[in-house]
């Protein structure tokens, strides 16, 4: 049996996928070694041995929180922050944990209170739902696209048209599956933008998507030629993705329209000072 089947088998509180990553990492041993081939084929007299690691803490670490009450918390996520970790192992502070203590909603997963979420590099509000019935009320407002979102960007080039409505719709990439590009079998995907300032050869614009799919805004600008600097995947490396989830406008449970806003950071607008916002 190969060692990821024998483990998921035998210990199945983890997935084999999650089992996987511990053989990767170098937590398991056969025989008193440490084995990181998760398709080391054992036989019946092998030992297979391992010391997983403690979980973190996250308990201490804070994020900057621009609104709570009973039913939401909303954060001004720095870049670099994660919206919530991708599987069952997590070895760095994100969203989620730094909702856990403050929500019921997907308590037990690794996106206790996600609703929505922002790119790694991307900076900016983000709604965190405390309970069930909350999350459920915003979700809806998402999927029926009455949730408005602003954002800043800086692209590389100017858009020929001052302002336009990008529609295009998008799939995965079967070349590269954790990206995504124009196709004309993906789902809908609309991005209005505007151009509010523009300077040797860059350009500071707004952009409100009306559709939510993954990379949205940064595939749009790079199918219309103009990219947003720092985007490493669809674009040129830089500084930081600039990128900035500038507004977000929504109902709250007891049916009061509120618009949350982060405020665009200097490396935006320093650039830009006359423009604007």
């Amino acid at each position: 049996m190969r060692l990821d089947i024998y483990l998921a088998t035998y210990y199945p509180e983890f997935s084999r996928s999650v089992w996987q990553k511990y053989i990767d990492r170098g937590y398991v041993t056969v025989n008193g070694e440490v084995e990181t081939s998760t398709k080391r084929k054992l036989g019946e007299d092998d030992e297979v041995t391992f010391e997983l690691p403690k979980k973190l803490d996250f308990s201490e670490d804070e994020l900057p929180v621009v609104y709570e009450d009973e039913n939401v918390v909303v954060i001004d996520k720095p870049a670099g922050v994660l919206t919530h970790s991708k599987g069952a192992l997590n070895d760095e502070f994100t969203v989620a944990e730094f909702a856990r203590s403050r929500t019921s909603y997907g308590a037990e997963t690794n996106r206790p209170g996600i609703i929505h979420r922002l790119d790694r590099d991307t900076s900016g509000v983000i709604l965190v739902a405390k309970n069930e019935e909350t999350a459920h009320y915003l979700q809806r407002q998402f999927s029926q696209r009455t949730v408005k979102k602003m954002y800043i960007a800086i692209v590389k080039g100017e858009p020929k048209e001052p302002t336009a409505m990008i529609d295009a719709p998008i799939a995965r990439n079967p070349k590269a599956p954790s990206t995504f590009r124009v196709d004309p079998k993906g789902k809908s995907a609309t991005t209005k933008y505007e151009v509010l300032a523009a300077d040797e050869g860059r350009s500071l614009v707004r952009l409100q998507p009306a559709t939510g799919r993954t990379h949205q805004l940064r595939v749009h600008m790079a199918y219309i030629g103009t990219p947003i600097v720092g985007d490493k995947v669809y674009g040129t490396i830089d500084k930081r993705l600039y990128l900035h989830a500038h507004k977000l406008e929504v109902t709250l449970p007891g049916g009061v329209r509120t618009v949350f806003t982060s405020p665009v950071p200097a490396e935006f607008t320093d650039r830009f000072p006359d423009a604007q916002i």
